[in-house]
């Protein structure tokens, strides 16, 4: 696009001036190309003469004039001029600025697509979440910026891989799956105090409740025998960990090994069912389930504690092996194997993050929540005990949604079982709002998902405004079928010089910027500057509707508006896609 021809042009004119021994042969200065705020100043703009004043010994403006006079001539350039303290602005011919219209009604659905990434491999894992429980609307946010950040990657050329790391072992579960078998045990009719630790949502009951169809009393204990001797639970004075933690070995003790992993893998199955079925209905698909049993049952974290051990930075102390972080960046020493013999979470992901480095990737790209933030450290410093390049790894802080209803704040707590499913709010505003809501601002900044707004159908409602820009088009193309005449897409292209009126003019610039803003919103990491992107363009859109006539009398004109208004259809379809959200024809 017209950016890039710039860049280029400037580039050639850089090297005539190394030629020309004004500038270092050596030289090779950034050259950034930005849009001009103002157009009355041009349409861009460069700061490459103050870039290179210093170096050059000159003024900027001195070094702008040799800059413009090494410059190759080209067609799409009308003027070029010095401002202000050495900025050199382009104006574009007008003639140049139809040819997006051309360019959109060529490549359709392709349109803004490069291969800037080819031959890259990537990894993007992201949710992630425990498999304790159903996804709620904190996870949603994280699921839809994971998924928009991979499609853009992709849109780029990259080859880019999802996944999802299933923590299906670990303490946590070991709470799921005996807080299940206590439920059960209600069913059963024996009465046991459930533990202020445990996992307390419906749906626990519910596993519990099939467990019981099918396998009646199989699983029932004695409750007395379930609560012999157990330390009290914190309501009674007591310690909940020490509590919960009993519960979980007197499960284990009394339905014996055969019997409590079937427990387990019902439960887990189950939950990890229930959470494929949401991500998929919400428009998230990955390549990969990756089990953290896996690394245990085929030896990887037992090879990848080895490799640290050779490398100096394991030790022992009071019973447990310790991972010397603290020498590599981390703020503490970090325990990988508990004083029982049981490897840690830290363990298995530092297991995790070497299958990854084996598999080959370019970047690896962990996207976690925010609350993850003081985790980075320890994983960056096994990185390098492993000896591997840590820059290769990339992580992307996502703040929970806080979901309000009135002033009211909905709690999310898993354990407790008061939350909002992501399934229930996709129900209530639709699943293109909420990915639309998700990804509007940067991943990191705090977030009030606002369902009244989303759900109204007014132009204060961010998605149905972008979307209503499209079935507004469709309108337009429907009323021109009513009038009994046909669209002349050839005599459009050759009336595109009609298009002067100030609103075309917007329109056409904001198409224009539409390959410049995937480029940048997949480099950065910011699907955001997509959704930014789209309310400008619909905004455009809307004005120019509000202003002008489309179906107008003098054919050359009606069809070259109606390429126009095509072409920005097309954009609008080409950025909803890549945000997996509809673009409707009617609303």
């Amino acid at each position: 696009m017209m950016k890039q021809k710039l860049e280029a042009l400037l580039q050639q004119s850089i090297d005539v001036l190394k030629y020309q021994e004004i500038l270092d042969q050596e030289l090779n200065p950034p050259i950034n190309i930005e849009r001009a705020r103002n157009t009355s100043h041009g349409d861009f703009a460069t700061n490459l003469a103050m870039i290179l004043a210093k170096p050059a010994k000159s003024s900027p403006r001195q070094i702008a004039e040799k800059i413009i006079a090494a410059l190759p001539t080209d067609p799409a350039i009308c003027k070029v001029e010095i401002a202000g303290p050495g900025f050199i602005n382009f104006h574009i011919n007008a003639d140049t600025q139809f040819q997006v219209i051309k360019q959109i009604h060529e490549t359709g659905n392709k349109f803004g697509l490069s291969n800037i990434g080819a031959g890259k491999k990537i990894q993007v894992e992201f949710v992630s979440a425990n498999p304790t429980g159903p996804l709620h609307v904190g996870h949603g946010r994280g699921a839809a910026y994971g998924s928009a950040v991979a499609d853009l990657l992709t849109a780029v050329g990259f080859d880019v891989s999802k996944e999802y790391y299933v923590n299906d072992a670990g303490r946590q579960m070991d709470i799921l799956a005996t807080s299940i078998w206590l439920r059960y045990l209600e069913k059963c009719g024996e009465t046991v105090a459930f533990p202020s630790n445990g996992y307390r949502g419906e749906y626990i009951r519910d596993i519990a409740f099939n467990i019981h169809k099918d396998a009646d009393n199989e699983y029932r204990r004695p409750a007395e025998l379930v609560m012999e001797s157990i330390p009290s639970d914190e309501p009674q004075g007591g310690d909940k960990e020490k509590h919960i933690d009993a519960l979980i070995d007197r499960a284990k003790t009394l339905l014996g090994s055969s019997l409590y992993r079937d427990l387990f893998q019902t439960g887990l199955s189950v939950i990890l069912d229930d959470i494929k079925q949401d991500l998929e209905e919400f428009g998230v698909s990955y390549q990969q389930w990756f089990s953290e049993r896996s690394l245990m049952e085929d030896g990887s974290i037992k090879e990848a504690l080895e490799r640290l051990d050779k490398s100096g930075y394991l030790y022992q102390k009071e019973g447990a092996t310790w991972f010397a972080s603290s020498k590599l960046g981390d703020e503490k020493d970090r325990v990988v194997i508990r004083d029982n013999g049981q490897s840690t979470y830290f363990a298995s992901d530092i297991a995790y993050h070497m299958n990854k480095l084996d598999r080959g990737f370019d970047q690896i790209i962990n996207i976690w929540g925010a609350d993850h933030h003081g985790y980075i450290p320890r994983v960056r410093a096994a990185m390098r005990a492993l000896g591997a390049d840590e820059s290769k790894l990339k992580v992307l802080l996502v703040q929970f949604a806080i979901l309000y209803r009135g002033t009211e704040k909905i709690p999310m707590s898993t354990r407790s079982g008061e939350f909002v499913t992501l399934r229930q709010l996709r129900s209530e505003v639709g699943t293109d709002a909420a990915r639309f809501f998700y990804v509007m601002r940067k991943s990191e900044q705090h977030m009030d998902f606002d369902l009244k707004l989303a759900t109204s159908k007014s132009n204060e409602n961010p998605v149905f405004y972008v979307q209503y820009a499209h079935a507004r088009v469709c309108s337009v193309l429907r009323q021109l079928d009513e009038k009994g005449w046909e669209k002349d897409q050839a005599l459009g292209m050759k009336n595109l010089d009609k298009l002067m009126e100030e609103h075309e003019l917007a329109l056409i610039t904001s198409l224009s910027k539409y390959p410049e803003t995937l480029q940048r919103a997949a480099l950065q990491y910011e699907p955001h500057q997509l959704i930014q992107y789209l309310r400008e363009l619909a905004h455009n859109f809307h004005t120019y509707y509000n202003a002008h006539q489309f179906l107008v009398d003098d054919a050359g004109l009606r069809n070259a508006r109606l390429n126009l208004i095509c072409a920005a259809k097309q954009v609008l379809t080409n950025g909803l896609t890549l945000l997996n959200i509809n673009s409707p024809e009617s609303m």
